[in-house]
């Protein structure tokens, strides 16, 4: 090979060793353009979880509180393994968390590990002080990924995880306060109300904005706070301030825990209004349970009797009755009705009283509760006016409470109400379906000056900076004019001291109301079991308030109202006086 030829091969070796280097570069550059690297970023952005509002009783006590919690993660690959055991040591101090479980869970990925969950705030700030001690003690060291050739150092993380919901007087003022449920957004598990006035006021309890803070990283992987840092505040849900003094709730629950074991009942429920304002003061159930930790067996107790259980009422539908009858001028409390010595028949129907009079006043008629009397007392009411004056008295309809999913119950078609029989047995409280706070309501006309209005659990609401916010207008509606209220008051204060409702009587109080006893139909017939009921007003010199009280299947020996839903009622009452809300007088 001759020089010359020798020197172009030298030429186009050097050419071909040059296009090779050439084609790695451009190689290289369209591969780390177009591979995802895990390249540490300068900056990072936390996100502050916002919280859902408190329930707060009138006296100021926190009903549901939320917390947050936190988890822990690792990178078991920046973990020194000489110094295994010293961090599983320190993250269980700090944690309070069971080493064991930690070391298992350490051992068992190789990666990115999640030590806990569900860390409160205290111990999730513990363990944020434990980092920097940590990375002192060199127990994090850097790692290599042999994919990527980046070399990071992720140390121990504590962040949200989510939010839980406290009640911190556990069945108290349940099944009305309601549970919360669980649902995942962005990891985090967020909660919402289910039922009862966490469900009715989720748009006011619920977290409005979360917070954020965007800024670049410390060696640590904190944030640092600078001019270029975004930071933005979070916004919690509103507080819920109740018109109910938890006091007064536990006292009343107290007596109808101690009343359901006597009388063997399903279940009793009571409420306490002010008249005048439509506050409930309390509404208490026998059935309760615990919202943090509710069992398969405590299910039927999630639904509000109050607003959700619908019934034949018996006779304390009567007064109501009664009062439409005063409205029409159809009759007087002093005309005189014919009661048959407890025996009547009406086509092929007979109907029966207890108290076997031939002969009663139509005041006496309420005041001795005769089905007899009531009978023939409804017969002068013409049907429209009938099915009119239910509706208006609010049957059929909500009572407006703010608790979610009322049933409305039902009352005869008005074509029904031509009928003699149903005439006569919707006036003593069958044939028509009921809940608990619709009579509550029709009562409170009777103490309220002939005006309705509607009940209410919650006062305000209230934001962080203590701005408050009335929860809706209220408008009282004139039912029964002032001339039948008079009446019906006289009428109900002498059933009390003459008739069915003796047992609730106190000195020094004015107090009326009604009783009743009301068979339970079950597929198609009548049963043998019972619901017992007394509504009525307890008034003294400046406040007047209006109960109720109803005893669900009480056992046979005190499925009467005047021994079962009476002496609650007056349980009830005392309560009210031991807490000032009642002065006796002279």
């Amino acid at each position: 090979m001759t020089k010359q030829n020798q020197k172009k091969a030298k030429i186009a070796f050097l050419f071909f060793i040059l296009l090779l280097l050439f084609l790695i570069f451009l190689g290289a550059m369209f591969y780390w353009g177009t591979t995802e690297r895990r390249l540490p970023t300068l900056q990072k952005t936390t996100i502050n979880s916002a919280l859902r509002g408190d329930i707060v009783s009138k006296n100021n006590y926190t009903i549901a509180t939320s917390k947050k919690l936190y988890k822990a993660i690792v990178d078991t690959r920046n973990i020194d393994k000489d110094k295994k055991e010293l961090f599983l040591k320190l993250y269980s101090i700090y944690s309070g968390k069971d080493i064991k479980k930690a070391r298992k869970r350490l051992n068992a990925h190789l990666g990115s590990v999640v030590l806990s969950y569900n860390l409160d705030s205290i111990s999730a700030g513990r363990l944020r002080e434990l980092v920097s001690k940590l990375y002192n003690f060199k127990v994090f060291i850097d790692y290599k990924d042999k994919k990527t050739g980046t070399t990071f150092k992720h140390g121990l993380d504590i962040v949200e995880s989510g939010e839980y919901r406290m009640y911190n007087y556990k069945d108290t003022l349940t099944p009305i306060i309601g549970y919360v449920r669980k649902y995942e957004k962005n990891s985090i598990t967020k909660i919402y109300g289910a039922d009862g006035i966490e469900s009715q006021y989720e748009d006011i309890v619920k977290p409005i904005t979360d917070g954020m803070v965007n800024g670049n990283k410390d060696v640590h992987g904190y944030t640092l706070l600078d001019g270029n840092s975004i930071v933005v505040q979070k916004v919690d849900g509103l507080d819920i301030h109740l018109n109910i003094s938890l006091k007064l709730q536990k006292m009343v629950e107290n007596t109808l825990d101690k009343y359901k074991k006597k009388f063997q009942a399903k279940e009793i429920v009571a409420c306490v209004m002010e008249s005048t304002t439509g506050k409930i003061l309390t509404l208490a159930s026998s059935n309760r349970y615990n919202p943090s930790s509710i069992k398969r067996s405590e299910y039927p107790n999630l639904n509000i009797t109050a607003t959700k259980f619908t019934y034949e009422p018996g006779s304390v539908l009567k007064p109501i009755v009664y009062s439409l009858l005063l409205e029409r001028k159809k009759i007087n409390p002093y005309d005189i009705v014919k009661t048959y010595g407890g025996r009547y028949k009406i086509g092929k129907y007979t109907i029966t009283d207890d108290h076997k009079f031939e002969w009663l006043s139509a005041q006496n008629v309420i005041v001795h509760s005769s089905n007899i009397g009531m009978s023939q007392l409804a017969q002068k009411l013409d049907y429209i006016d009938y099915y009119k004056g239910l509706k208006k008295f609010g049957f059929s309809q909500r009572s407006g409470i703010d608790l979610p999913k009322e049933k409305r119950g039902s009352i005869p078609r008005m074509r029904k109400l031509r009928s003699q029989i149903y005439k006569a047995t919707t006036s003593y409280g069958y044939g028509i379906k009921v809940n608990f706070m619709q009579l509550l309501k029709a009562y409170n006309v009777f103490n309220n000056k002939g005006k309705d209005i509607t009940p209410t659990l919650v006062n305000y609401y209230e934001d962080a900076s203590g701005r408050k916010y009335t929860t809706r207008d209220k408008t009282d509606i004139n039912i029964i004019p002032l001339y039948v209220v008079k009446q019906m008051k006289k009428t109900l204060i002498k059933t009390v001291e003459e008739g069915t409702g003796k047992g609730t009587i106190i000195k020094g109080l004015q107090i009326g109301g009604k009783t009743g006893t009301a068979k339970i139909a079950a597929k198609g017939r009548y049963t043998n079991l019972y619901n017992s009921s007394f509504f009525g007003f307890v008034n003294d010199k400046t406040h007047r308030y209006t109960i109720g009280v109803l005893v669900r299947e009480p056992s046979r020996r005190y499925y009467y109202a005047s021994l079962s839903a009476v002496p609650v009622f007056k349980s009830t009452t005392e309560a009210l006086i031991e807490e000032d809300y009642l002065q006796l007088n002279n």
